[in-house]
């Protein structure tokens, strides 16, 4: 069983329950079945909220997924003169007991302009 076998078709990704805002933006989990309209909304409004993200991926369609959906949030943060830079980076999740690797993005704004 995956990490994200408890989502249903129409559920697009999930979040770290759990964590309060002192604490910083919730983890965004991707999955292949994402849609990356609704990854790059959460995206957005975590960048707006907490000025910085972290977008999880685990397998190829996920990782796909994600970076549509990043692409598709510079566009959602062009309004309010924000752009954003995701530095990818790998990281090692237990699900179920299983070691597996995933792909993890940091973003972050960059200055405009550059």
């Amino acid at each position: 069983m995956s990490e994200y076998s408890h989502l249903t078709p129409s559920e697009t990704f999930t979040s770290e329950a759990g964590q309060d805002a002192a604490e910083g933006p919730e983890l965004i989990k991707v999955s292949a079945r994402s849609r990356s309209t609704a990854v790059a909304g959460a995206i957005a409004g975590v960048m707006r909220e907490h000025g910085m993200a972290d977008v999880q991926a685990i397998g190829a369609g996920a990782v796909n997924q994600a970076v549509k959906a990043l692409a598709i949030a510079r566009g959602y943060l062009e309004r309010d003169e924000i752009d954003l830079v995701a530095t990818p980076y790998f990281t090692d999740v237990d699900i179920d007991g299983n070691e597996r690797t995933a792909v993890r993005f940091r973003v972050e704004p960059r200055p405009l302009g550059d």
